[in-house]
């Protein structure tokens, strides 16, 4: 194939940088080129660093890099061992080799392939320190950094202002893209109690329920007159008051049965309630003091309050 002035065309088979005992390659972009290559490049009015494409028409792939020596067997190129993963070439495939000249970078997207990259104490100056080893980018490759003995993959995810720059001697904004592994932390679904009633709501209209009292109403007489008769609930708290605890009860007693009749907060009415407090002063059992006295009071205030009489208010006329 024939050069002109400015264009440098061949085609070499290919193979690792390990081939000839320099692993080192691995960390960048850098090829090793026959001499031939560098005697014809020499003759030619070319840009300055040497910049090549190279391609694989095969795959349809092309990416870019430089040259470090002219050191190959003639038809020979040596590539970093990534550089041809991303091109799907083989050892002794054929790649054709361009010069090129690239605009200087002013932005590039990187993306991990895994999470952990990120781990890294300072993974910019890392990163900083591996692109070093490297003349160009190339969007679409994948790029190899090593750091304590493991490989960390990084895909070029966009560069500007071209889809290939350069990078030597130019400052050039980096981004990082989400690595490919990254998941956002999925929310934990609600059970199936919490979604219905959480237990805080189950339990506390329990605490909430107030404790039912009987007969805590107002009285009203038919007549229109105000009732003298006090509500059951002024007498509630004295019954409460009365009850007894367990220690203060014998089980020897004869009585201890009417007496937490008396006493267990059930309201007595009329005969019945003498009747008892008679049974009650006949057996001589002994009974409280304090609890008897207000007994007593509360039956001899029901005994002074006026019957109700039925149908005693002033009576009315229909007619006008």
């Amino acid at each position: 194939m024939e050069d002109s002035d400015s264009v440098f065309r061949r085609r070499y088979r290919c193979y690792p940088v390990s081939f000839i005992d320099k692993p080192h390659l691995e960390k960048g972009d850098k090829i090793i080129m026959p001499p031939s290559a560098l005697d014809c490049l020499a003759s030619m009015h070319i840009d300055y660093p040497m910049l090549f494409n190279l391609s694989n028409p095969s795959a349809e792939k092309v990416t870019h890099c430089g040259v470090l020596e002219f050191i190959a067997d003639e038809g020979l190129v040596y590539l970093p061992y990534w550089m041809m993963e991303n091109m799907l070439l083989q050892e002794g495939d054929i790649v054709h080799v361009r010069n090129a000249s690239l605009a200087k970078g002013t932005y590039v997207k990187l993306q991990p392939h895994t999470k952990d990259f990120l781990d890294i104490s300072n993974p910019k100056a890392i990163l900083e320190t591996t692109l070093r080893s490297y003349s160009c980018l190339t969007s679409g490759d994948t790029i190899m950094v090593l750091y304590n003995n493991k490989k960390y993959y990084i895909d070029i995810v966009e560069t500007k202002p071209s889809s290939a720059i350069s990078i030597i001697e130019t400052d050039c904004e980096v981004d990082f893209a989400p690595p490919l592994d990254y998941k956002e932390t999925e929310k934990t679904a609600p059970s199936v109690c919490s979604r219905k009633t959480p237990p805080e709501v189950q339990e506390e209209p329990a605490r909430k329920i107030a404790r039912f009292s009987p007969f805590t109403g107002s009285a009203r007489r038919l007549d229109g007159k105000p009732s003298t008769q006090p509500s059951a609930s002024s007498t509630l708290p004295v019954l409460e008051q009365q009850q007894p605890n367990a220690d203060n009860i014998t089980a020897d007693s004869k009585s201890s049965s009417s007496n937490s009749r008396l006493h267990s907060g059930k309201l007595v009415f009329g005969s019945n309630a003498n009747q008892i407090s008679k049974e009650s002063n006949q057996t001589g059992k002994e009974i409280s003091n304090v609890a008897g006295k207000e007994i007593n009071q509360e039956l001899t205030q029901k005994a002074k309050e006026p019957k109700f009489q039925a149908f005693s208010g002033k009576k009315y006329s229909l007619k006008s």
